[in-house]
């Protein structure tokens, strides 16, 4: 993805951002038809992400392996607004999962990856794939902050990097962080 795509897609997230907290109506971008979030749920909040998408090398000679993500989404002031991570899910005993915790109320939630789209006419060469994820846990911040509780889907969409380095890692234990950018919409029921 250019550099001049990847800022008018920090533009538009942004503009999702303030519309989303003037309570406005979010518009998600055109997605595959199997990320579409299902019927009864709405788009409530929509923000830009920037961070690392995490590998390992388990054994030489072999594919890189997933260890999690690690990204900040940001508000229309370029303010922190979540963090996104892996994670013990305690809804599910401690299943490692898909994390967004909210930066001032620290609520969060747990999603998992339900659908998966490499289709070239929406994902970038070399981009990680466009996500629908489906949330298996959620909890209140310990002061009672519910910002993330109501999410029931998350859309990872207009992806940037973030691709394992190459088909192959040639050293055992080495890790490699390679660099992101994503929208994430988030949905609840209506």
């Amino acid at each position: 993805m250019t550099v001049s795509k990847m800022t008018i897609l920090a533009c538009l997230a942004a503009s999702a951002a303030v519309s989303a907290a003037a309570g406005e109506h979010v518009t998600p971008p055109e997605v595959p038809a199997n990320l579409e979030a299902p019927a009864g749920h709405k788009p409530f909040r929509m923000w830009h992400a920037t961070g690392t998408q995490n590998y390992i090398c388990l054994a030489a000679g072999q594919a890189w392996t997933f260890i999690g993500p690690q990204a900040t989404l940001f508000d229309d002031d370029n303010d922190q607004t979540l963090t996104h991570f892996l994670s013990p899910n305690p809804v599910e005993g401690g299943v490692a999962r898909a994390t967004w915790q909210h930066s001032k109320d620290t609520s969060a939630v747990w999603a998992m990856a339900i659908q998966s789209s490499t289709d070239p006419a929406f994902v970038t060469p070399g981009a990680i794939p466009w996500l629908l994820l489906r949330v298996v846990g959620a909890a209140a911040g310990p002061a009672g902050g519910e910002k993330l509780v109501p999410t029931t889907f998350i859309q990872r969409v207009n992806t940037a990097g973030g691709s394992a380095p190459s088909p192959t890692c040639s050293q055992t234990g080495a890790r490699a962080f390679v660099p992101y950018e994503t929208d994430y919409v988030l949905y609840k029921a209506h």
